[in-house]
């Protein structure tokens, strides 16, 4: 895959002089307009209220593995879950099944479950089937989006850039939410894609590589908003091409990163 800098290519990564303006503008008209209603909006690819305690105790065990809460390759004793979390051993053995089913969780026989383990190879694998993915999406989702897409992406981006900005003046606490908007930005610029089996699918591969992010990646400074402020720039400009470079490269740096920190195993 192609960098976005690199020597010949056909869609040049914009200057930054004209990103900040492009932003500057844009979040200035999504100030004057957003109300409360606006700020209270959810993407429709938002996964609905659970409606059974089965449900809502599996979204909290799978927010738990994700946000790292359970270490990787942790035992997950049945009879100290019901105790955390409350349902039956029948409710926990059939959630476990389904994470084991997402990769989140391993079954292994006649000895229980226990939480995925984590390795460079397998964060390798996942930002090359996070960019398979995500780029089609992204691709389709420039080509079809409108205003209230562009407002989506503005109001997702605007969160994301307060985050960081906090983190570029040393805020250590405000990590968690940095995941959660990084997210938030990235499921917006795909939103419009059409295809709501390519939402979920995208929705699931990023849960298991924002696992690693939470766990061994750590943030970059000025270059991870950076390339997030042209992301968005591409969004408004509807440059699909130049989006997808400028991904790979997000991505493909954040897993060298990782590489050379040797905050995993091989």
């Amino acid at each position: 895959m192609v960098p976005a800098h690199a020597a010949g290519s056909e869609h040049q990564v914009p200057p930054p002089g004209m990103v900040d303006k492009s932003i500057g503008r844009v979040h200035e008209t999504f100030r004057r307009m957003a109300n409360a209603k606006e700020r209270r909006r959810t993407l429709s690819t938002s996964l609905a209220e659970p409606t059974t305690v089965g449900e809502s105790v599996y979204r909290q065990i799978r927010s738990d593995i994700i946000f790292g809460r359970f270490v990787p390759g942790e035992r997950l004793r049945l009879d100290r879950l019901r105790t955390a979390y409350g349902p039956s051993v029948s409710t926990l053995r059939e959630i476990l099944s389904r994470l084991s089913s997402e990769g989140l969780v391993i079954a292994e026989e006649q000895r229980g479950f226990r939480v995925a383990p984590v390795s460079v190879a397998d964060l390798k694998e996942l930002a090359a089937l996070r960019l398979l993915v995500e780029c089609p999406a992204m691709e389709e989702s420039f080509a079809a989006g409108d205003i209230d897409w562009e407002g989506r992406v503005a109001a997702a981006h605007h969160k994301l850039a307060l985050v960081e900005g906090m983190m570029l003046g040393g805020d250590k606490a405000s990590v968690e939410d940095w995941k959660k908007y990084d997210w938030e930005f990235h499921k917006a610029l795909i939103s419009a894609c059409g295809s709501r089996a390519l939402l979920e699918t995208c929705a699931s591969v990023y849960d298991r590589y924002l696992r690693y992010l939470m766990i061994a990646v750590s943030f970059r400074g000025e270059i991870t908003a950076g390339e997030h402020r042209m992301l968005f720039d591409c969004a408004l400009r509807h440059d699909a091409p130049a989006a997808k470079a400028i991904l790979t490269q997000h991505v493909s740096e954040c897993v060298a990163r990782t590489v050379q920190d040797k905050t995993l195993s091989e």
